[in-house]
């Protein structure tokens, strides 16, 4: 289980690294910044595939493939699109807060057999606490004719990425044999042909051409470290968390993402955050290691190993 739980943080803190490196690039819009992450994603990912052709080869049955192509346009380029619908209809703060009960979700329906739902929940008031904390000074929005819209497609993101982490989680446990590395390479090349709809969206941004030949260089280097850091990498370390941890427990890690990019914008900022928001990141952490306090419990241990959502036997 250590090695799961560092696994799952370790992807979090490159998660969290999306929503700071864009605003380096303000010439370049939401959609371009998008397709320069998953685009990247999907060449390392066909890079890696051809460097360890003989060793994936025999996975690639077409159930592996079909459910990579599944998995892959969920988790990636369904939510992401939703995401940049709700942001612009709906606005950043409700969006991030529809978004950050993704935790809550997995935790209330990934839990063991066996482990009471009354044991989980202090751990979970106090992740939905600070949440609440986080977004307590953006909570006034003002409603545009597209708002409604706006809420759907944030409750869809939630969905999607929600049942992502759920079927991804039960894919790994039920097919051992598959390697993380070749799994994780699938989903990059499946995430590109989701990508598909995004390019008849993509337009230039508001930026003179000449702010955005200055800023080329950056957007490929920030496009790179997106795509190999925060989705590659930190995909391979989310499927190895998933191969051994409860999803309720890797449902709590996910909220390590709004930690480290808290960290990373107060860092961008260059200040320190205020009182409210050190509340907040207090009972973020408060309610990680409380997960991971009661995923330590004895009766973790005697859970069925043919269980989807019990711990690695």
């Amino acid at each position: 289980m250590p090695a799961g739980i560092a696994a799952g943080l370790a992807a979090g803190a490159l998660w969290g690294l999306v929503f700071v490196l864009p605003r380096l690039v303000p010439a370049y819009s939401s959609i371009e910044v998008t397709l320069g992450r998953y685009g990247a994603y999907a060449a390392v990912s066909a890079l890696a595939l051809a460097w360890t052709w003989r060793r994936a080869r025999p996975h690639l049955r077409p159930q592996v493939l079909v459910a990579a192509l599944l998995l892959g346009w969920l988790g990636n380029s369904l939510y992401y699109l939703m995401v940049v619908f709700a942001v612009r209809w709906a606005g950043t703060a409700l969006t991030g807060l529809i978004i950050g009960t993704i935790p809550l979700w997995l935790l209330l329906i990934g839990r063991p057999p066996g482990l009471r739902l009354a044991r989980l929940a202090p751990g979970a008031l106090c992740t939905a606490t600070g949440l609440a904390l986080m977004h307590w000074s953006a909570s006034r929005i003002h409603a545009g004719p597209m708002f409604g819209w706006g809420i759907a497609c944030a409750t869809g993101a939630l969905v999607a990425w929600s049942s992502y982490a759920v079927l991804n989680a039960r894919w790994m446990k039920r097919h051992t044999a598959l390697p993380n590395d070749v799994w994780t390479n699938l989903l990059g090349l499946a995430t590109l042909l989701g990508l598909l709809p995004l390019f008849a969206l993509a337009q230039p941004g508001a930026a003179l051409p000449a702010e955005r030949d200055a800023q080329w260089a950056l957007y490929v280097g920030i496009s790179l470290a997106m795509g190999l850091g925060a989705s590659w990498l930190a995909t391979w370390l989310w499927n190895l968390a998933s191969q051994r941890l409860p999803t309720s427990l890797a449902g709590q890690l996910i909220v390590s993402e709004t930690l480290f990019a808290l960290a990373y914008g107060f860092a961008y900022e260059q200040r320190w955050p205020s009182a409210l928001e050190w509340a907040a990141a207090v009972l973020f952490a408060a309610g990680i290691v409380w997960a991971i306090r009661h995923h330590r419990q004895p009766d973790d241990r005697i859970l069925p190993c043919n269980d989807a959502t019990s711990s690695p036997c």
